[in-house]
C-alpha cells in the first residue's frame, strides 16, 4: 500500500522536485495535499508555485492548502535573493487556473484525524509554522502521524542564512522547536547530506535529454537555481536539497545516519535557528530524531532521474 503523505512546502525549484517526484512514484507515495507556508516567498507565491507544479505534472486533483504568512514570531525572513522575486525565476509555468483553498493548519489536523492512526506522514521541506500551529489546535496529531521527513537544519556543515543556522529552522525556530518535542517519529535532513548531492552539469544534462516537458521546465529553473551557489561556494551545481526527503521515503537504504537527540537554539541573537545535533550523547538526552548525514549521491540522482522520466 502506497504510503500517504502531507507535503508541507514553500516551492522554490527543489521543493518542485520533490513534489514531483513524489507525484511520478503512485506505486509508493500518495500525496494527499500540497500544504504552502511563507518561506523563500510570500505565502501567496509559494502558493502559485505549489498549483503551477501540480498543473505541471497534470495534477489539478490534488488540493492546494495555503497557510501561514510569516513565524510564529517576528517577521518573515526570505529568500528571493537565491531563488528570484517569483520563488521559482527561470522558466515561465502558465498561471494556475485554480486558487488554493482552506487553511493549511486546519487541513492539515483535519486530513490526520481522518484517517487511520499512524497512516500519514508530513514531509517538511520548509519553516514548520504549518505544522506547529496544526499542533497547537490539536496536540493529538503528533500521536497519529506516521512519521515527520524534515529538510533541515545543519549538524556539523554550519548554515547558509547565518554562520549558524539553516535557512528553513532559521525562518521559524520556535516551530521547529515545537515539532522536535512533538513525540512523533521524526527523520532529519540536514545539510551535511544535502550538500553533497549538487546539481552538477553532467547531472542536468541528463535531466534535460528526458525531452519531456516536465524535464525542459525543471532544467531551466535549475540552471537559475544553481547560479547563487555556484558564485558563493564555487561549486558545480547547487544542492538538491528538498527532494531527499521523497528519495529516503522510497530508497531509505540511499541514507546513512543515526538516532540522536536534537534540540533548536530560540534565545540567542548569535546562534538562532541553530540545530543542536547530540552526535555523540553527551547530554544524555532521549533520541527524538534520525539525523541523516550520507547519501549515495550518483543512485539519489539515478532515482530522481528515473521517476522524473514518468512525466510527460
Amino acid at each position: 500500500m502506497a504510503r500517504a503523505l502531507i507535503i508541507d512546502t514553500d516551492p522554490s525549484v527543489d521543493d518542485a522536485v520533490a513534489a514531483l517526484v513524489a507525484l511520478a512514484s503512485p506505486e509508493d507515495l500518495e500525496v494527499l495535499a500540497l500544504t504552502t507556508v511563507a518561506g523563500n516567498v510570500p505565502v501567496a507565491l509559494t502558493t502559485k508555485n505549489a498549483l503551477k507544479i501540480l498543473a505541471l505534472a497534470g495534477r489539478t486533483d490534488i488540493a492546494v492548502h495555503p497557510g501561514a504568512t510569516g513565524p510564529l514570531n517576528g517577521a518573515l525572513r526570505s529568500a528571493e535573493y537565491v531563488n528570484g522575486a517569483t520563488g521559482m525565476d527561470g522558466f515561465d509555468l502558465p498561471e494556475p487556473a485554480r486558487a488554493g483553498k482552506g487553511y493549511a493548519p486546519d487541513a492539515i489536523v483535519d486530513t490526520i484525524m481522518a484517517r487511520p492512526a499512524h497512516s500519514v506522514t508530513m514531509v517538511c521541506i520548509a519553516p514548520m509554522t504549518n505544522l506547529a500551529l496544526a499542533l497547537r489546535k490539536a496536540p493529538g496529531v503528533a500521536g497519529r502521524l506516521r512519521e515527520i521527513v524534515i529538510m533541515g537544519g545543519a549538524r556539523s556543515e554550519a548554515g547558509n542564512i547565518t554562520p549558524c543556522a539553516e535557512f528553513n529552522i532559521f525562518v521559524d525556530p520556535e516551530a521547529a522547536q515545537m515539532v522536535f518535542t512533538c513525540g512523533a517519529p521524526i527523520t532529519l535532513i540536514p545539510l551535511d547530506c544535502t550538500h553533497q548531492a549538487l546539481t552538477s552539469a553532467g547531472r542536468l544534462g541528463r535531466l534535460r535529454a528526458l525531452g519531456t516537458p516536465v524535464a525542459e521546465a525543471l532544467y531551466h529553473l535549475l540552471v537559475f537555481n544553481k547560479r547563487f551557489h555556484e558564485r558563493r561556494c564555487g561549486t558545480d551545481g547547487a544542492p538538491l536539497h528538498d527532494a531527499t526527503t521523497i528519495a529516503y521515503l522510497l530508497r531509505p537504504e540511499l541514507f546513512s545516519g543515526r538516532h540522536v537527540n536534537v534540540a533548536v537554539e530560540c534565545a540567542s541573537g548569535l546562534t538562532r535557528g541553530m540545530t543542536v545535533i547530540d552526535w555523540w550523547s553527551v547530554t544524555g538526552k532521549a533520541a527524538n530524531a534520525q539525523v541523516l548525514t550520507g547519501i549515495h549521491a550518483d543512485a539519489y540522482f539515478d532515482l530522481v532521474l528515473e521517476r522524473l522520466a514518468r512525466l510527460a
